[in-house]
Formats: structure tokens, C-alpha cells, sequence
């Protein structure tokens, strides 16, 4: 999974609760490459007390979009560290064109290609799943109580010590038609960018978790 001796740029895309993250998790676990999400790290200066990190909150709670030069500034500052050298997979980042194209400055900076690959999920089944889903505020793992419900009732599975789940503020149902909204306005585009330059795969998102992370290992060409 190299370019000239430096590792590929995965670019997971998809609507809010498509399984990026999910899916990305698995790709960091499998192969160990680092997962850059845009998402948490922005949710991480939402809880911070200082003019940014209320500027992002207010965005964050309305279920609007974080300006390009923000999460540029992001992108570019998490890349750019060590563990990275052997390529790392982008959740939820680039979600307009110019994003994409200043990632596209950023991938002939760092010797990388890029590949796309687009979690395909109907919007009913969006919905359905963003207004069930709890994440853990420990490791970040991601539950669904209709999906993928946690062992006991509101606790993480993976800790000695019970960790309860939260639910996002912006997984009620007025922010997340939103959202969807907003995605489908904004970051669609994206994928007539990738798929232009014959970089998108489009895998569906709808399949069981196993079968879906199988098709994309495919797409990317990663082996085991």
C-alpha cells in the first residue's frame, strides 16, 4: 500500500451515520494505520473553554459544518506527525470540493495517492441509526441500540471498570435531518470530484458490518 515509499491517503465518504467511523476503527485495528477523524478531534475543541472551542460548539450543536480553513488547519497539523509515515485513513474530511482540493495539495506535499471510497446508505436507514446511536466517551466505540446494542444497558463492553455511553447532542432528530441536509448539499459534490478523476469505489452500506469492511478492503487493495 505504497507510493513511492510512502503509504496511501484513504478517504472514507458517506452521509452522517453511514459507518465511516465504524469502518475506519476496523481499518486502524486490522492494519494499524492511523485514523484521522476530523469529527473527534472537533468535538474535542468543542469541550474546551476558549474562543474557538465555543465557535465550534455552537456549529457543532446546530449540526452545521466547520469552515474548510479550520479543518485544513486540522488536517494538515495530524498528518503531518510520525505515525503517519505509513499512509492513514481520513473520516470525515475532505466534505466540500475545496477541501478536497486542498487535500489534493496536501497528498502531492506528502508523496501520497489518494483513494476514495464512498459507504452508500439510504436516508431512512440514516435516521433510523443516528437517532439510536451511543458512543463511548473512553475509547470512542461506537453502538447502535437498534444495530449494535452494548452487552449491558448504556455500558461500553470493553472496560474493567463500567464506562457509560453518551448520546450526542446532535443525534436528536431535528439535527440530524439536518445534518443529512446539509451533507446532501455540501459534501456531495465530493463525490463527483473523486469519481471524475476515477478515485471513488462505492461499496454498500447497508450490508452487515463484516461484509461491508470486506468490501472495502477490496477496493484499496489492502491483503492481510
Amino acid at each position: 500500500m505504497t507510493t513511492n515509499g510512502r503509504g496511501k491517503i484513504i478517504v472514507l465518504l458517506g452521509a452522517p451515520g453511514a459507518g465511516k467511523g465504524t469502518q475506519a476503527q476496523r481499518l486502524r485495528e486490522r492494519f494499524c494505520l492511523p485514523q484521522i477523524s476530523t469529527g473527534d478531534i472537533l468535538r474535542s475543541i468543542a469541550r474546551e473553554e476558549t474562543d474557538l472551542g465555543r465557535q465550534v460548539r455552537r456549529i457543532l450543536e446546530a449540526g452545521d459544518l466547520v469552515s474548510d480553513e479550520i479543518l485544513a488547519d486540522v488536517v494538515r497539523a495530524r498528518t503531518g506527525q510520525t505515525d503517519c509515515d505509513g499512509g492513514y485513513i481520513l473520516d470525515g474530511f475532505p466534505r466540500t470540493v475545496t477541501q478536497a482540493e486542498m487535500l489534493d495539495g496536501l497528498a502531492g506535499e506528502q508523496d501520497r495517492d489518494i483513494k476514495a471510497v464512498y459507504v452508500r446508505v439510504l436516508r431512512d436507514e440514516l435516521m433510523r441509526r443516528l437517532t439510536s446511536r451511543r458512543i463511548c466517551p473512553m475509547c470512542n466505540t461506537i453502538y447502535n441500540l437498534v444495530t449494535r446494542p452494548p452487552k449491558h444497558d448504556g455500558i461500553c463492553d470493553l472496560h474493567e471498570t463500567p464506562v457509560e455511553l453518551f448520546h450526542r447532542v446532535d443525534d436528536n432528530e431535528e439535527a440530524v435531518a439536518h445534518r443529512i441536509l446539509v451533507w446532501e448539499r455540501e459534501t456531495k459534490p465530493v463525490y463527483e470530484y473523486y469519481r471524475a478523476c476515477d478515485r471513488l469505489a462505492t461499496v454498500d452500506g447497508a450490508r452487515p458490518v463484516d461484509e461491508v469492511f470486506g468490501q472495502i478492503r477490496e477496493a484499496i487493495g489492502l491483503q492481510e
